[in-house]
């Protein structure tokens, strides 16, 4: 039992040992820039069937998220400043 555990580690050893050592990194651009596209990519995204074609009005909700979050955030550390208290709810604080 003992033996086939050790060859069964060994091989596993083995196998992780060569793995790591698969690529030659001949096709590298660059030292760990190994990435390459597959056959017919296009060079230029925009324009060809890859292009994602993002609607702008879409894009544009994160940038109106994150002004109304900052407007918020304003309101609770104003009213913190006034009164020492912190509120979350920023329909809880008073006018």
């Amino acid at each position: 039992m003992t033996k086939f555990l050790f060859i069964g580690t060994a091989a596993a050893a083995l196998i992780a040992a060569t793995s790591a050592f698969a690529y030659d990194g001949t096709k590298c651009k660059a030292p760990g820039n190994c990435w390459e596209p597959k056959p017919g990519y296009p060079e230029k995204v925009a324009g060809s069937k890859y292009d994602p074609k993002h609607d702008p009005a879409e894009l544009a909700k994160q940038g109106d998220s994150e002004r109304s979050m900052e407007a918020r955030n304003a309101k609770r550390s104003a009213y913190f400043v006034k009164s020492g208290k912190w509120v979350y709810d920023v329909d809880k604080i008073p006018e």
